[in-house]
């Protein structure tokens, strides 16, 4: 019986040398490799039904590389609510929503679940919503554990209208945060999107007054993620282009984001939405996310692209895309995931997605994979 990591690097082996295969797509510049029907790579964590649409995941891995945490909300963009924690790296997952505040229900669309460590040494872990009450309401509220996630607190909101709250964080050389998100006029999924950015010096508590760093005339930037160089020296930030007439946008920074370039298109394999991204042992980017390419045989699915920094910098094509998972439903409707490195080396995306081709809606699933196990066999 052929090992996975055999079945993978022949797979890929294939797809670069042979055309066309079933898992191979002529028109895309990038070799694909499909995992997306390999259900033993999967786990349900929460499944939708014909009334019940579970959407809009992230998630947070622990320092000891195995305990997870997952947030999501019910309906598209709809109420939070929903907590769940895996113990041995997202094979199986048990609910927890009985530990957090009774009013955290009231908090809408889109909860992000971060683990900042503060000036006093303390590491506490937040979510924050969009907003709370009905859509439009005051802008990212939170909820804050002090003890790792066992008891939950909710906190005011920060006040900053928004589509979507912090859709990613990274911490700078002082020790601060650095925030990312998008809005609209008066902070309405209304276009022009504009992303902005805030900073945070005390862990999470209070955020600097937020300004806009991307906005592209006849473009919509939105959903940015923002990550740091392998040498330490860049921030780069790869964005959904909400237009999704041509590629994605990018911009970079060489003063930990103070200054930012003029947003630019991303390569045409990282061209899509919400993306969020994990490091291979060996120093590969992996980064997840929903498929918005132009002419890509995986458009509208869960895919994971793979490549070095230095390909984005180049504004090279990358070395391959995997197709995580199929979407079964409209277009445009699976993504935000969570993604880590486990501490086996293997990589975690969780998403939503409908999951079958059948009346329920769409379901949370994690999918666990292992870049490092494909064998390139082409020139980049």
């Amino acid at each position: 019986m052929i090992s996975p990591a055999s079945r993978l690097a022949l797979q890929l082996s294939i797809a670069c040398l042979v055309l066309p295969l079933a898992n191979t797509f002529a028109a895309d510049p990038l070799p694909v490799v499909d995992l997306s029907q390999e259900t033993d790579r999967h786990t349900v964590i929460a499944a939708g039904t014909e009334s019940v649409y579970q959407g809009h995941p992230t998630t947070l891995l622990m320092p000891d590389g195995k305990t997870m945490t997952a947030v999501w909300c019910v309906n598209h963009g709809g109420h939070a609510g929903p907590m769940a924690v895996s113990e041995d790296g997202g094979k199986s997952w048990k609910r927890i929503d009985e530990r957090l505040p009774k009013n955290y229900v009231t908090h809408q669309n889109c909860p992000s679940i971060y683990r900042l460590i503060g000036p006093d040494g303390k590491a506490r872990i937040w979510v924050w919503s969009a907003a709370l009450g009905k859509r439009g309401g005051p802008g990212m509220p939170s909820i804050l554990s002090e003890d790792e996630g066992q008891t939950w607190r909710e906190m005011p909101p920060l006040g900053f209208p928004c589509v979507m709250t912090f859709s990613s964080i990274v911490q700078l050389k002082d020790g601060s945060h650095l925030g990312l998100y998008h809005k609209g006029p008066d902070g309405q999924d209304r276009t022009p999107l504009e992303v902005l950015q805030t900073i945070s010096k005390d862990g999470g508590f209070t955020w600097s007054e937020p300004h806009v760093v991307a906005a592209v005339e006849g473009k919509n930037p939105c959903e940015p993620c923002v990550f740091r160089s392998p040498d330490g020296k860049e921030l780069c930030c790869l964005m959904r282009e909400n237009t999704h007439k041509g590629l994605g946008l990018m911009m970079f920074s060489q003063d930990e984001g103070k200054t930012w370039s003029t947003p630019e298109p991303t390569p045409w394999g990282l061209t899509g939405d919400r993306h969020q991204i994990a490091w291979t042992e060996n120093g590969k980017l992996v980064c997840c996310f929903r498929d918005q390419a132009p002419g890509s045989s995986t458009r509208g699915h869960f895919v994971a692209w793979v490549g070095d920094y230095e390909d984005i910098a180049a504004r090279r094509d990358g070395d391959y895309r995997i197709k995580l998972l199929h979407h079964y439903g409209r277009t445009g409707d699976c993504g935000y995931p969570g993604v880590h490195r486990l501490d086996n080396g293997d990589i975690i995306a969780t998403t939503y997605v409908k999951y079958r081709d059948d009346d329920n809606k769409n379901s949370v699933v994690a999918v666990r994979f292992s870049p490092d196990e494909i064998q390139v066999t082409d020139d980049k």
